[in-house]
């Protein structure tokens, strides 16, 4: 599992403590459209109400271009989720205004946060101009793997590179340094596929060895770690993921998150898995499939809440 980082090497950024820290045991993500006949300043209450909650590290919030959209803000490097162009596999856009990321140790407590959540925002804006399209449990599976058992996020920066990484810096403009952009797809697994496949194909889709995390020095090109090595690309496309497993009825899989300074790191890598770059597809596909993908802001944090002035909402 990922170590927790040390905010105080870089405490002049005010991120989001649960953008950088270890995965939780277990969580919930949220994701809300808006009703198109709702007001800039209903919005902007609801909004303030919601941070006023929001401390970024039992809840991660994200607000994605639509929501910007209607505030009449723009945060530079925010687009919404697209698939690259060239790309030969299926990739979905279900890009939603309002993203949260529930952290905790008990399932129980988290869908009661939840539907908190929802009671806010109704009163504050009303029933149903926030409307919920989705809410998925998640949790931590063997100490940070991934159903299929293989490790996750092994090449994930750390120390200083990991929130140069993840965070923008005080260039950003007022109000964006701390602050983060983050990718987001749910990908569901085929786990008979998998099974089918056989531990030496599984390893060289992978890249890696599931027995002990090496990677595999005659991969081919189409293996995961080779597709997504972030040092071999032209800029550099690191990223901080903080994914996790979830299992939904028959369905399960790894919902993967990517935190960024900017949304290019990521679209580097989805361009080069998705084949568009090069033709190559990864060999992820054999067995797993996104079923989503959306983009999203998440603020800074200061005096232990949301700030959200860099879109001109003040604190409560």
């Amino acid at each position: 599992m990922p170590e927790p980082i040390d905010l105080t090497v870089h405490s002049a950024l005010p991120c989001q403590p649960g953008v950088i820290d270890a995965v939780p045991a277990q969580a919930r993500y949220l994701s809300w459209t808006l009703h198109p006949g709702a007001s800039r300043s209903t919005l902007a209450l609801a909004l303030q109400a919601l941070a006023g909650q929001i401390d970024g590290q039992h809840a991660v919030l994200g607000l994605g271009a639509p929501l910007l959209a209607a505030l009449d803000r723009t945060v530079p490097g925010l687009t919404p989720f697209a698939a690259p162009a060239g790309s030969r596999v299926d990739l979905p856009v279900t890009q939603a205004a309002l993203w949260l990321w529930l952290r905790g140790d008990d399932a129980g407590a988290l869908l009661h946060r939840a539907r908190a959540v929802q009671a806010l925002l109704d009163q504050a804006a009303g029933a149903g101009v926030f409307e919920l399209v989705d809410s998925l449990a998640a949790f931590c599976h063997a100490a940070g793997r991934d159903l299929t058992g293989y490790e996750d996020g092994t090449e994930n920066p750390e120390g200083n590179a990991a929130l140069a990484a993840a965070l923008m810096d005080e260039s950003a403009g007022a109000g964006l340094a701390g602050s983060s952009l983050v990718a987001v797809q749910r990908w569901e697994h085929d786990l008979g596929a998998f099974d089918a496949l056989g531990q030496e194909q599984q390893d060289l889709s992978i890249g890696r060895r599931r027995s002990d995390n090496e990677e595999i020095a005659d991969a081919p090109d189409s293996a995961h770690v080779r597709r997504t090595a972030q040092e071999d690309f032209d800029p550099e496309a690191f990223v901080l993921r903080r994914s996790m497993p979830f299992i939904d009825g028959e369905r399960c899989g790894l919902v993967f998150v990517a935190f960024g300074a900017s949304l290019a790191p990521f679209n580097a890598q989805l361009r080069r898995m998705s084949g568009a770059e090069d033709g190559v597809v990864d060999a992820l596909l054999r067995f797993s499939r996104p079923v989503s993908g959306a983009c999203y802001w998440c603020p800074p944090v200061r005096g232990g809440q949301v700030d959200l002035s860099a879109v001109d909402i003040a604190a409560r």
